[in-house]
C-alpha cells in the first residue's frame, strides 16, 4: 500500500456547517443587541449607589422568608459583563448553535436582574418578589388565552386581529350574566358562548365571504367596542346594581403545593381561570402537535391546496380552529370582570387583545413560545408598577414600553425572521 493512501486514510475529514443568511443575520443582530444592552449595563453600574434588597414574602403572608441585599454595583457590572460576552459570543459566531437558546436566556436574566438591581438600589423599601410573581401570573392569564385562540386560528390560515373584540364581548356578557344569575359558571358559560359568536362572525367573512382578514379584524373590534359601549351606557350603567355585579371568582387552593412559600401561594393558591390558563397551553400544544386533527389544521393552514387534493375539507377544518379559538379568547375575555373586579367598564380590556396578537407573533405561532411571550409581558407590566411604588430613578413608562419595543423588535426580523404558516390570511377557493 503507497504511503499516499495511508495519509489520505489518516487524514481527518470536517465537514463544515454552513450559515444561511437570515440565519447569520439573526444572529449579528442578536448580538448587537445584547452586547449593546451590556454596555449600558456597564454604564449604570458606575452609577449604582448602595444595595437592592429583595423580600421573597409579601407584608401580610403567614409564613415570613428572608430578606436578601445584592451589592449594587458588582451585582449589575457582573449582569453587564455576562451579557456583553454573550453577545461578543453571537457576533463572533463562537458559540454552538445548541448552546445559543441557553446563552440567550441567561442573558436575558442577567439583563432583568441588573436593570432591578440598578433601580432598587438605595431604596428604602425592598422589591417583593411576591407581589411580582403574583401580578405576573395575573396579569398574565387573559393574555395567554387570548394567544391560544390566535395560535389555533392563524395555524389554520385565519389572521385573527379582532382577540381584543372576543375580549370585550367576553368580559361584558360574563359580568351581565354573572350580575343577573350570581352564578359564576353560568357566567363562564356565557363568556365562552360570545367569545364563539365573535369567531363565527370572524369565520363568515374570513372563511364563506373572503373579506380581507386584517381590515375585518379591526372592524370587529370596532364593532364590539361600539356595542358593548352602547348597551353600558343605554342598559347596564342604569342599573349597575342590578346588572353589573357579577360575583368574582375565589382562589381554590390546591392542598399541601399551596403551603409551599413563596411559589406555593402565586401557583397553587389561584382562581380556576389560571389553572385552565395553564393546562389550556399543553392541551393546544397537543391538539396541534400530537393529534391527526393538529395535522389537518397544520396542513390547510401551510398549503391548503394539497390538502384539499387528498380530501381534507380546507372550510370545514378552519371553521373548526377559529370557533375553538373562540372558546379560549371567551374564557380570557370573563378574566377581566368576573376574574379581577366584577364589574364591566367600556373598553375594559385596554388593548390586551393586541397584545396578544403581539405574543402570538413574537412566540412564532407556537402556543408553548407563545405563551412565554404572554408571561413576558404579564412580567414587564407588573415590574412597572413595581419600581413605580419604590419610586426608583427609572421611570414607569419607559418600563411599559419595553414590550412594545421587543415586539417591534421580534416582528422587524432583528432576532430572526417571524414567519407564519405560509397560508395565512390567505383565502381559499377551489
Amino acid at each position: 500500500m503507497s504511503t499516499a493512501t495511508i495519509a489520505l486514510r489518516d487524514e481527518v475529514i470536517r465537514l463544515d456547517q454552513t450559515e444561511s443568511r437570515e440565519a447569520r443575520r439573526a444572529r449579528l443582530s442578536s448580538g448587537g443587541l445584547m452586547a449593546g444592552i451590556g454596555l449600558v449595563l456597564l454604564v449604570l453600574a458606575f452609577r449604582t449607589k448602595g444595595e437592592a434588597r429583595y423580600a421573597l414574602s409579601g407584608y401580610f403572608d403567614a409564613v415570613q422568608l428572608p430578606t436578601f441585599s445584592l451589592p449594587g454595583l458588582p451585582t449589575v457590572l457582573v449582569c453587564g459583563l455576562i451579557t456583553l460576552a454573550v453577545g461578543a459570543g453571537f457576533l463572533g459566531g463562537r458559540l454552538n448553535p445548541r448552546l445559543r437558546a441557553g446563552a440567550a436566556t441567561l442573558a436575558g436574566i442577567a439583563v432583568m436582574l441588573g436593570l432591578v438591581t440598578w433601580a432598587a438600589s438605595g431604596v428604602g423599601l425592598p422589591f417583593q418578589i411576591s407581589n411580582q410573581l403574583a401580578g405576573t401570573i395575573a396579569l398574565a392569564t387573559p393574555l395567554v388565552l387570548g394567544t391560544l385562540g390566535g395560535v389555533l386560528c392563524e395555524n389554520s390560515g385565519v389572521v385573527n386581529v379582532a382577540i381584543e373584540g372576543q375580549f370585550l364581548v367576553a368580559a361584558f356578557t360574563a359580568a351581565t350574566v354573572g350580575s343577573v344569575t350570581k352564578s359564576i359558571p353560568m357566567a363562564l358559560v356565557a363568556a365562552v358562548i360570545a367569545g364563539v359568536l365573535m369567531a363565527a362572525m370572524l369565520a363568515v367573512f374570513a372563511i364563506r365571504y373572503i373579506v380581507d382578514q386584517v381590515v375585518l379584524g379591526v372592524v370587529l373590534n370596532l364593532f364590539a367596542s361600539g356595542l358593548t359601549g352602547f348597551i353600558f351606557d343605554q342598559l347596564v350603567q342604569p342599573n349597575s346594581s342590578q346588572l353589573n355585579s357579577a360575583p368574582i371568582m375565589q382562589a381554590i387552593p390546591i392542598p399541601l403545593l399551596s403551603s409551599i412559600p413563596l411559589l406555593g401561594p402565586v401557583l397553587f393558591n389561584q382562581t380556576i381561570l389560571v389553572y385552565l390558563a395553564i393546562l389550556s397551553v399543553f392541551l393546544v400544544a397537543f391538539l396541534l402537535y400530537r393529534t391527526r386533527w393538529g395535522l389537518r389544521v397544520r396542513s390547510v393552514g401551510e398549503h391548503p391546496e394539497a390538502a384539499d387534493t387528498v380530501g381534507i375539507s380546507v372550510r370545514a377544518v378552519r371553521w373548526q380552529a377559529v370557533l375553538l379559538g373562540g372558546v379560549f379568547a371567551g374564557l380570557g375575555g370573563a378574566f377581566f370582570t368576573i376574574g379581577s373586579t366584577g364589574a364591566f367598564n367600556k373598553d375594559i380590556t385596554v388593548g390586551n387583545g393586541f397584545i396578544a396578537l403581539a405574543a402570538l407573533i413574537m412566540g412564532r405561532w407556537h402556543p408553548v413560545r407563545a405563551a412565554l411571550m404572554a408571561v413576558f409581558f404579564g412580567f414587564v407590566t407588573q415590574l412597572a408598577t413595581q419600581l413605580q411604588s419604590l419610586s426608583t430613578p427609572m421611570p414607569s413608562q419607559f418600563l411599559l414600553m419595553l414590550p412594545y419595543i421587543a415586539t417591534v423588535i421580534a416582528v422587524a426580523g432583528l432576532i430572526g425572521r417571524s414567519r407564519g404558516p405560509a397560508a395565512d390570511g390567505v383565502p381559499y377557493t377551489k
